[in-house]
C-alpha cells in the first residue's frame, strides 16, 4: 500500500502532513506501518482501516532508539512539583528541559512553593513568591527545541493558595510567560463557597519555619474575576480537583495522588508519570452511513479496543529506558498509566443521523462511553492474567472506587477480581488535531468547527484567490446526494459555532462520567460572549460533573501573542465601502429577495432578506412573526437594526457573529427536544442568523455559477462582502496566523490548530 491509496490521492494535505511529521527521511508507507505497529499484523491491519492510530509520538519515533536518536514514545509528563528551596525550585527546571530534549511536554504544579511576602532567613528577608518562578520555567519551554517547536508546559496553583490572584493577573500582561499554558485547581469547598456567596481562606504554612500566611477573599468575587481573565486572555483554565482525584480507579489507594495535568489537562498523572497515547476512530465503524439503516458496530469497537490496549502496552515496555529520567521510568513501570481515546465522534453522528448535542446524540454517547471502559478494563484484566497487574495493584481498592462500580459490567468485574489490572490508567480523551486532519474527520470529541474551509491559492496575475475546501464529511454526504451546495445540508450537520454552548458541556459530561483521566475539549466562543455568560458556563460545567473546562472566546487578548502577522490587506469589495460616518446605502429596485420559513421555540418566523445583485451583498431584512404584538414587534425592530447595520457597510459575518452571541431561549430548547422540528439555532436571533448565512452562501453559489456561464476564459470567483475599512471586526484583527503557511488559525481541543497546512501548536 502506498501512503497516496491509505489517505486517498486528492487528500493532499493529508500526505503532507504524514511526509513532514511521521515519516522517517523518506520511509515508504509500508516500511513506516512496519515500524509503528511493532510488526504486530493486527495494529497494522486497524491503521491501514483508519481505525486506530497511535498518538503522534508514538508514529514518529517509534523504533528511532535503534538509530541512536534519544526520543521518547510519551507525548506528556508531569514533573514532580518543586518543593520550597531554591535548589529544588532549579532542579524542576533542569528536569523541564531534559524532558522537552527528548520532546515530551510536561506539567508542574507550584502550590508548595511559598507565597509572596514569607520569610526567609536570607539576603532577601521575604520571598519573591511562587508566581515569581514561572518565568524561569517559561524560559527553559522556549529555549529548548523539539524539531522546529519548543516544548509545552503546563503550570497549575491551587486555589487556597494565598498567590493565587496573583497567579490569575500574571498573564494578563502579555509579555510574561508566554511558553505556558496556566490552570487552577479549584477545590469543592471554594465551590460551594461561590454558590452561597462566602468568604473563603487562602492558606499556606511554610514548614521550615512554621510560619502561617493566610487571607480571606470572596470565593464569589474571585470566581468572577477567574471567569473575566479567561474570557480577557483564555486563561487561566479550571481544573476541577476533587473531581480528578476521586473519580479513577485509585482514587482509593492511599500511596497514590496526582502531582498535576500535562499541557493540554487532559492527563493528570502522578509525579514522574506519563502518558501512552492511541485513538480509536468511531466514524469508522458505522454501518449503511447517510441512511436510515445505520447502526453502529458494537462488537467490532469492543475488538478494537481489545487490541489497541494491547499495542499501547507494547510500546510501553518498548520504551521503557527511553523516558529522559530515572524517576520517570521508577513512575511508568510501577503504575503503567495508558490514554485511550476516540476520535471522528462528530463524523460519526453525522454518518447516524444524530445531530450533536441534542439529547439522543448526548445518550449514544453514554453508550459510546459504557462501552469503551468497560471493554478497556476488561482488555487489561485479560493483558494481567497473561502478563502480572502493574507493580501497586490492589485490586480490593480499585473495585470499591465510585468510577470502577459505574462503568463496569458484572462479566468485567469478575476477571479484575480474579486478574487484577496489568494499568492504573486506561482511558482519555486527547487533542487529535493533527492526526483527524491528516485523516480528514472531526478531531476527538469536538464537533464539526465548520463545514467548510476557504483556501488560498495565487493567480497567474499575482493576486490572492480564495475558494471553498469541504470538510471531508460535508463532501462525502454532498457526493452522495448529488448536492451541488451545502444549503442544503440536513438539520445534524451542526458547527461548534451554532451549537448551544452548554450543549458542548453536555456532551462533554457524557463522556467524562466513563472515562477515568479526563478530556481536552473546548467550548468555542463568538467574540460577543460576555463575562457573565463565561461566569455562568463554568458554573454549568461544574455541576455537570467535568473535571475541567477550557474556553476560547474568538478575538481575545491571547491572541495577541500569537499573532506575527500584521492585518491581511483586504480585497474584497463591500457595498458601501468609502462611506463616511453616517452615510447609508439606499436600496435599488434591481435587489435580489430570497427567503427562509423558520420553526422557532413560539412558532413559525418568515425571513426575507435583499442582497445586491452584482455583489451578493446583504442590504435589507423582514422578520415577521405572524402575529401582533409581544415577539413580533420585537422582530420588527431586530430586523430594522439589522438593515441599517447592513446598509452602513458592516458585512454578514459581523452581524451573523453578534446574532450568535444571543445565548439560548428555554422556548427553544423545549420544542427542540419535545416536537425536534426547530431551525438551527438556540434563540430567534441565532435562528435568523443562520437563515440569513444560508441565503447569503446561496447567492454566491448562484454569482459564481452565473459568471461560469458567461463565456469567460476562464472561471472567476466571485468576492464575498468583507469587513469594512470603517468597522473593522475585532476577530479579524486580532486573528492567529500559521507560522508556517500564514493562514488563519482555529483553537480547537485545547490547542491552536491550521486547517490549511496540519500543523499544530501540541502536536
Amino acid at each position: 500500500m502506498t501512503i497516496e491509496e491509505w489517505l486517498g490521492e486528492d487528500n493532499q494535505l493529508g500526505i503532507d502532513i504524514w511526509s513532514k511529521k511521521y515519516c522517517n527521511e523518506g520511509e515508504s508507507f509500508d516500511e513506516w506501518l512496519t515500524r509503528i505497529s511493532g510488526q504486530n499484523e493486527e495494529v497494522a491491519e486497524y491503521i491501514k482501516e483508519k481505525k486506530f492510530l497511535f498518538g503522534g509520538r508514538i508514529l514518529s519515533n517509534r523504533g528511532l532508539n535503534k538509530e541512536g536518536r534519544k526520543v521518547t514514545y510519551s507525548n506528556c509528563y508531569v514533573i514532580d512539583p518543586p518543593e520550597d528551596n531554591i535548589e529544588s525550585i532549579f532542579d524542576c527546571a533542569k528536569k523541564l528541559a531534559r524532558t522537552y530534549s527528548y520532546g515530551g511536554g510536561c506539567g508542574v504544579d507550584i502550590s508548595k512553593l511559598s507565597p509572596r511576602g514569607a520569610k526567609i532567613n536570607n539576603a532577601a528577608k521575604e520571598t519573591s513568591g511562587s508566581v515569581s518562578f514561572m518565568e524561569l520555567y517559561s524560559l527553559v519551554t522556549a529555549l529548548i527545541g523539539q524539531n522546529g517547536r519548543r516544548g509545552a508546559l503546563m503550570i497549575s496553583i491551587d486555589s487556597s493558595h494565598p498567590d493565587v490572584e496573583e497567579f490569575i493577573d500574571l498573564k494578563t500582561d502579555l509579555d510574561k510567560v508566554t511558553k505556558a499554558n496556566i490552570s487552577i485547581r479549584i477545590h469543592e469547598d471554594f465551590m460551594e463557597a461561590v454558590k452561597k456567596n462566602e468568604d473563603y481562606r487562602l492558606y499556606y504554612k511554610r514548614e521550615v519555619t512554621g510560619e502561617v500566611i493566610e487571607k480571606w477573599v470572596n470565593a464569589r468575587e474571585l470566581f468572577h474575576k477567574i471567569a473575566e481573565t479567561n474570557w480577557d486572555y483564555a486563561e487561566p483554565g479550571a481544573l476541577f480537583w476533587d473531581r480528578i482525584s476521586g473519580w479513577n480507579l485509585l482514587s482509593n489507594t492511599e500511596e497514590f495522588s496526582y502531582a498535576g495535568v500535562n499541557p493540554c489537562a487532559e492527563e493528570p498523572l502522578p509525579a514522574g508519570g506519563s502518558c501512552l497515547l492511541g485513538s480509536i476512530n468511531l466514524s469508522a465503524f458505522v454501518k449503511d452511513a447517510f441512511t436510515e439503516q445505520s447502526q453502529f458496530d458494537f462488537e467490532g469497537l469492543k475488538h478494537c479496543v481489545e487490541v489497541s490496549v494491547g499495542a499501547l502496552n507494547e510500546v510501553l515496555e518498548e520504551g521503557l529506558p527511553l523516558h529522559p529520567l530515572e524517576e520517570q521510568r521508577q513512575s511508568v513501570r510501577r503504575w503503567r498509566q495508558i490514554g485511550l481515546g476516540i476520535m471522528g465522534l462528530a463524523d460519526c453522528l453525522i454518518k447516524l443521523g444524530l445531530t450533536y448535542g441534542e439529547e439522543d446524540a448526548v445518550l449514544m454517547c453514554d453508550k459510546f462511553g459504557f462501552g469503551m471502559v468497560d471493554s478497556v478494563i476488561a482488555a487489561s484484566a485479560n493483558l494481567a492474567m497473561e502478563k502480572g497487574m502493574f507493580e501497586a495493584c490492589h485490586v480490593d481498592e480499585i473495585m470499591s472506587t465510585p468510577y470502577f462500580k459505574e462503568n463496569t459490567s458484572e462479566k468485567t468485574r469478575e476477571l479484575v477480581r480474579k486478574y487484577g489490572l496489568r494499568n492504573s490508567q486506561l482511558l482519555t480523551i486527547a487533542p487529535t488535531g493533527t492526526l483527524s486532519t491528516m485523516l480528514g474527520i472531526s478531531g476527538g470529541i469536538e464537533p464539526v468547527y465548520a463545514n467548510y474551509y476557504e483556501r488560498k491559492t495565487e493567480s497567474l496575475h499575482g493576486t490572492d484567490v480564495y475558494y471553498k475546501v469541504y470538510t471531508k464529511i460535508v463532501e462525502d454526504y454532498m457526493k452522495r446526494f448529488d448536492l451541488k451546495t451545502d444549503t442544503k445540508l440536513p438539520d445534524y450537520f451542526v458547527t461548534a459555532m451554532t451549537l448551544d454552548y452548554r450543549q458542548r458541556i453536555d456532551m462533554q459530561a457524557a463522556w467524562q462520567k466513563h472515562i477515568d483521566a479526563s478530556i481536552s475539549s473546548t467550548v468555542n466562543v463568538p467574540n460577543g460572549f460576555t463575562v457573565e455568560e463565561t461566569e455562568g458556563l463554568y458554573l454549568y460545567a461544574y455541576e455537570k460533573g467535568l473535571k475541567g473546562v477550557t474556553l476560547f472566546r474568538d478575538g481575545c487578548k491571547r491572541v495577541g501573542i500569537l499573532n506575527t502577522h500584521t492585518q491581511k490587506e483586504n480585497k474584497k469589495v463591500s457595498p458601501g465601502e468609502g462611506l463616511k460616518r453616517g452615510e447609508i446605502l439606499l436600496v435599488t429596485d434591481d435587489v435580489v429577495g430570497k427567503k427562509r420559513k423558520l420553526v422557532t421555540g413560539c412558532g413559525s418566523l418568515h425571513c426575507i432578506a435583499l442582497f445586491d445583485p452584482h455583489t451578493g451583498a446583504l442590504l435589507e431584512t423582514y422578520l415577521s412573526k405572524g402575529s401582533t404584538g409581544g415577539c413580533n414587534n420585537f422582530m420588527v425592530g431586530l430586523s430594522r437594526m439589522i438593515s441599517i447595520s447592513a446598509r452602513g457597510g458592516i458585512d454578514i459575518e459581523t452581524i451573523v457573529d453578534q446574532l450568535n452571541s444571543s445565548g439560548s431561549c428555554p422556548s427553544y430548547t423545549a420544542r427542540r427536544v419535545t416536537r425536534k422540528d426547530t431551525s438551527k439555532g438556540a434563540c430567534c436571533p441565532m435562528a435568523v442568523g443562520n437563515a440569513l448565512m444560508d441565503m447569503y452562501n446561496e447567492m454566491q453559489e448562484e454569482l459564481a455559477q452565473k459568471e461560469e456561464g458567461s463565456g469567460g476564459s476562464a472561471p472567476k470567483k466571485v468576492k464575498k462582502a468583507p469587513k469594512p475599512k470603517a468597522v473593522p471586526s475585532a476577530s479579524q484583527i486580532d486573528r492567529m496566523y500559521c507560522p508556517e503557511c500564514g493562514e488563519p488559525l482555529i483553537f480547537e481541543e485545547g490547542c491552536n490548530i491550521c486547517k490549511s497546512c496540519g500543523w499544530s501548536k501540541c502536536h
